[in-house]
């Protein structure tokens, strides 16, 4: 089935390889699909209030709420927001265009949710920052693309011995992880065991890394230069992170990196990444209208985990800092050490006993923003992280948008879960960003040149 759907992808005239940023002519059908992609965010949201949420919680646990009466105030405020959405339809694809729409879909959210929150703070002014928070990221993250001008390119020979490398740091990471914890655990039972989990920061941090970032560039790699056994070698590889993580995305990693191959074959790189959210929302909500308590499992691990709640996390964060003191970037690890902090604690260990939602990592907008500086600055900060985003966009510069799409596929996931400066050191951004940087364009130019001449 693997080498079926590699053997698509590696032959004929759009592989990914030759996929090159193309601009809509006519872009109604862009439009349209991001104005679908807003309403069925608010469809999602409404059904994950009435449903999913009644049915494994309490709806105070996580603040998911709907009230009738009060939609048109929601509307008036998504509507509103949604006068920013034309700059998805006329900003070139980037890096920062996939990640920022992924970050405008959390915001839209908290939007929404802010309109119902049982919980107290000043609404109106959170809301208005989210927003003004969203303007200012996106302005950098779509905008700033100019290339980097490369000081050092491998030959094509040595960037293949390279990610053959990368596989190998895979593999040797995998070895290393399974030495301190290994434990075949279902995924219902996994957080029981997770908190078990012991071994050294640095195994941690290499763990992340190499899953979120290394493995999917070389995969990327692979599937530009038609290496198809070790294509498979890293899907293969992914899973095996689950045993020693107990994280739910090593067994989801694979079949994303598939069905980004499988969009970005397909479609333009722009509405790949629309297509990335639309599609797994609209499949939460049309399988849960047909199978109702069947589909519950499904609508709660893609709608309700993976859209709705680092939307929450901005609702919760408001609360607690409308009434405790900021952090002024306190929280990062290295200033730690040498500022004052009034907390000792990490916030996402602060927010579990004060919430009683589990270790409740953030986003930037919520962690750089919110936490850091308040709701009056917010904007400031989110502005300087648009800023950190559009290297990645520079240093990506001139690489097909396919090869960006796949080998980014993990990272606008982590972004919405996590701070910045926790997915470019241990997530693996700023890594990722420099693997762009060397990555010789001439091998993707050689490819076009050949199926030309074909």
């Amino acid at each position: 089935m693997i080498n079926l759907t590699l053997g698509i992808f590696m032959t004929g005239k759009n592989d990914i390889a030759a996929i090159t940023v193309s601009e809509a002519k006519k872009p109604y059908g862009l439009a349209y699909l991001v104005f679908f992609h807003i309403f069925l965010c608010c469809a999602s949201l409404v059904y994950i209030a009435r449903y999913t949420v009644p049915i494994a919680f309490s709806p105070e646990t996580f603040h998911i709420f709907f009230d009738p009466t009060r939609w048109h105030i929601a509307f008036a405020a998504i509507a509103a927001f949604a006068l920013i959405s034309p700059s998805f339809i006329f900003a070139r694809f980037s890096f920062g265009y996939f990640s920022g729409f992924y970050f405008y879909t959390m915001i839209l959210g908290y939007l929404w949710l802010n309109c119902f929150t049982d919980l107290n703070y000043d609404h109106r002014l959170a809301g208005l920052s989210a927003a003004a928070s969203a303007v200012t990221f996106l302005v950098p993250a779509l905008f700033i693309s100019s290339p980097v001008r490369q000081i050092y390119t491998p030959t094509a020979k040595s960037f293949d011995r390279f990610l053959t490398c990368l596989l190998m740091l895979g593999v040797a990471t995998v070895a290393i992880g399974a030495i301190y914890n290994f434990r075949l655990v279902s995924p219902a039972n996994m957080y029981e065991y997770r908190a078990k989990l012991v071994a050294p920061a640095s195994v941690n941090y290499l763990v992340t890394i190499v899953s979120n970032a290394v493995l999917p560039f070389a995969f990327a790699g692979f599937v530009a230069t038609k290496a198809r056994r070790r294509t498979v070698a890293v899907l293969l590889l992914l899973p095996l992170f689950y045993p020693i993580t107990l994280n739910k995305m090593a067994l989801l990693t694979p079949p994303w990196l598939v069905i980004m191959l499988l969009i970005a074959k397909f479609f333009e790189a722009r509405i790949a990444v629309i297509l990335s959210l639309v599609g797994p929302m609209l499949a939460g909500l049309v399988l849960f209208a047909m199978f109702e308590a069947h589909a519950a499992l499904f609508l709660s691990t893609v709608n309700f985990r993976m859209i709705a709640i680092p939307s929450v996390a901005m609702d919760v964060y408001n609360d607690f800092f409308s009434r405790h003191e900021l952090t002024y970037f306190c929280q990062i690890s290295f200033l730690k050490t040498s500022m004052h902090c009034p907390y000792q604690e990490q916030l996402s260990i602060i927010m579990e006993k004060t919430y009683k939602l589990g270790n409740f990592n953030a986003s930037l907008f919520a962690t750089e923003g919110i936490a850091s500086v308040g709701l009056l600055f917010a904007p400031c900060a989110t502005f300087l992280c648009g800023l950190v985003i559009a290297l990645g966009n520079r240093f990506s510069a001139g690489l097909p948008a396919g090869f960006i799409l796949v080998s980014g596929a993990i990272l606008p996931q982590a972004l919405l879960n996590v701070p910045l400066t926790t997915a470019l050191l241990t997530h693996g951004a700023a890594l990722l960003f420099l693997l762009w940087y060397i990555t010789p364009r001439a091998i993707f130019q050689q490819r076009e040149r050949s199926v030309a001449v074909d």
